[in-house]
Order: structure tokens, then sequence, then C-alpha cells
């Protein structure tokens, strides 16, 4: 008896760090990022928005037309939070793509491929490809709400717009199709920086309603000289608690990824 339950022991201690080592990043696509433009901030937002932004950038935005969010995660897989490594590859507010891998003592376990391009999104899981009306929707959602770590894009880009709704949040109006979506933002009372974007989003490929969706960014920081929040997370309302955690680590802006966004290979 003594025996079996060191046996178990040992075996729960392993698969305990096996959860705690942190794959390494992957490697940049660019040393560097380009020098941006700029525009004059809108007079016409409402206040949390116009607060916002002049915290982040002053009086002028920069003109974001692509960015690469590379860095660590926390993913649940099996009801376990597993380490894992990302890059998520945007032309920005048009499409982008995704690929992360969950690892187990630096092996990957888990990979995920997805594409959403012209408004059709390929989720390939190793146990198959996800297509369909709810991907391309939830897809499109993902697209807005990662735009959060280079938020200039919700002023540059000529299809989005704000709404007023009260002095600490706002809504997010986006194009999907030849329809909107809306997301409700929330903004941080004190600091006045965006906490959290909310929307209605299909979970899974057969379901027939949608669950409300919430993207939270944490702990804005500096990254290529632009503010970006370094932790962002997503939670289904239902669930109670985040799904999975990013940490971006290295931001490139402006750099042509017309190319791998259609690509296959990391």
């Amino acid at each position: 008896m003594i025996w079996f339950i060191s046996g178990i022991c040992a075996v729960a201690l392993l698969g305990w760090l096996g959860l705690q080592i942190q794959p390494m990043p992957f490697r940049m696509l660019k040393a560097s990022s380009p020098h941006l433009e700029t525009i004059p901030l809108p007079n016409n937002l409402p206040i949390p928005v116009r607060r916002y932004y002049q915290t982040l950038y002053g009086n002028h935005v920069p003109i974001i037309h692509s960015a690469v969010l590379t860095g660590r995660a926390t993913m649940k897989l099996f009801g376990l939070d597993f380490p894992a490594r990302f890059r998520f590859v945007h032309q920005a507010g048009q499409a982008y793509r995704h690929y992360f891998e969950v690892t187990f003592f630096l092996i990957p376990i888990f990979k995920v491929n997805e594409h959403f391009v012209d408004g059709q999104a390929s989720l390939e899981l190793p146990i198959g490809t996800q297509t369909g009306s709810n991907i391309n929707q939830a897809a499109n959602l993902a697209l807005w709400a990662e735009t959060m770590s280079f938020p200039a894009v919700f002023i540059t880009n000529p299809n989005v717009h704000w709404q007023t709704l009260d002095d600490t949040s706002a809504v997010l109006v986006v194009p999907y199709k030849d329809q909107l979506e809306h997301f409700i933002a929330r903004f941080d009372q004190k600091t006045g920086l965006l906490n959290t974007l909310e929307a209605m989003r299909y979970r899974e490929v057969k379901d027939t309603q949608k669950q409300l969706w919430i993207a939270r960014s944490l702990d804005w920081t500096i990254l290529e000289g632009q503010p970006t929040p370094r932790i962002g997370t997503a939670t289904w309302l239902d669930q109670g608690r985040p799904w999975a955690s990013f940490q971006t680590e290295q931001l490139q802006l402006n750099t042509d990824v017309a190319e791998y966004v259609r690509a296959s290979g990391i």
C-alpha cells in the first residue's frame, strides 16, 4: 500500500512539473517595426473613448496596417491549465492567422492553426478542421477583440465607429460581411484604460444560440514604443473564469504579413 501511494504521488508530482515548464516563445518574424505615421485624434468620440486614446497616444493616433503578437499562454485542456506558446498575425481589421502549441514537458501535445481570410474561417485542430457560419462569426469577433493590442485601428479604420453609452463604457461597432457586430467596451474609472470587450458569440459549430464572451486586457505596457496590454484573457460568462490567458512578449507592427496569414507553416 505504501509503494502504491508513493507511486500515485510520484505520478501526480511528475504531471504537475510538466505543467510548470514554459516553452520558449516563437522567433520574431522581423527584428523591428518601421516608423508609424499618425493622424489627429477625432473630436467626436464618446467621453471615455477620447480619454482612453489621449492616455495612450496623446492627440495623434498611429496608423497600423498589420500586427504580429508573439508570446506564451496558459490554456485549459482536459480541465487542466497547460502552458502554451502562440503567434497571432493580423492584417489589421481584415484577416488573421492564429498558431499556437500547447505543451507538456516542452513537447507540443495540441496544435491549432487557424485562418480568417475574406470573411471565411478555417480552424485546424488535431481532431479535424472546423468551418461554417458559427466559426466565421466567432473568428470575426476574435479579429476585433485582439485589436485591443493595437487599438489605434479602432480609430483609423473607417468601417469602425464608437457610440456613446455612459461615462465609463461605450459601444464599439465593427463590420461583419454585410452586417454589424457590437461590443460593449468598459474602461477603468481610475486609469481610463480599456478593460473589457463583451459580445455575443457562438462557442461551438452547431450551437443555435450565442453566449456572452468577454475579452479582457490587463497590465498595460510598452512594446516597440507602443502601448499594449501585456496580458489578455478570454472568458465565457457561464464558465466564470478564463479558458485562456495570453501574455504578449513581442509586438511587431506594419510588417508585410499578407502571405503569412494564408500560409500553413510556423
